[in-house]
């Protein structure tokens, strides 16, 4: 039997990266020209293609997104460590421990961090949080960045004074901007939690088999 082409192997990781960046280009080029007739209207230059991506408008709307689904991913894999949904196939069982509960075994295919043990395991243990938690922490600060510069330009041809990181931290602006993307990220999990009790997609490791009772994880 032939090897799958690589393709294959990683046609889930590659589809969805080049859907990322199909939306990325859309919202770069739209974004960048509604920047650009918002400046005109307001007796300003528009904002030339290389100038725009170092923009408040583009970094802020970009990593405005980003950050809210890192912190989605980051308390997901965190919640379903202790925390279950009865017939939810996105659910631990409620009763027996499952294969990713057990103890790290150091056998030969094992990887670095395993068969060396002590702190390096610890991390390993964790370490999908911890790159989330990262990500997270990286896209809300440049999220900061870029809604503070968008602000400020504004600020600007209002003639009105710009205001430093300090003063913008206790801006409702900023809150706004992440708190509607927050709780948008975590209504979307829950929907596929619940929904998952008693909906089904076949073949999909998201859903239960068809046949499955609903009461069943």
């Amino acid at each position: 039997m032939s090897r799958p082409s690589f393709f294959y192997r990683n046609s889930l990781s590659i589809v969805l990266f080049t859907l990322m960046i199909i939306f990325l280009t859309g919202q770069f080029f739209t974004g960048w020209k509604t920047e650009n007739k918002e400046l005109i209207e307001n007796g300003q230059a528009a904002l030339k293609m290389r100038e725009y991506i170092h923009s408040g408008h583009f970094i802020q709307a970009t990593f405005e997104n980003w950050e809210s689904e890192f912190l989605q991913m980051m308390l997901y894999v965190l919640l379903t460590v202790s925390l279950r949904q009865k017939g939810s196939s996105e659910s631990k069982s409620l009763t027996e421990k499952e294969e990713v509960d057990r103890d790290p075994i150091a056998h030969p295919k094992a990887p670095w961090s395993v068969k060396k043990g002590g702190i390096w395991l610890k991390l390993y243990q964790h370490s999908l949080s911890l790159a989330f938690a990262t990500l997270f922490l990286t896209s809300f600060i440049l999220h900061f960045y870029g809604s503070l510069k968008d602000f400020n330009d504004e600020q600007m041809m209002k003639n009105k004074p710009a205001l430093t990181a300090l003063q913008y931290i206790s801006e409702s602006r900023f809150w706004f901007e992440s708190f509607q993307n927050w709780q948008s990220e975590f209504l979307a999990v829950a929907s596929l939690v619940v929904l998952s009790i008693w909906l089904r997609e076949r073949g999909s490791p998201e859903s239960k088999p068809v046949d499955m009772p609903h009461n069943e994880n």
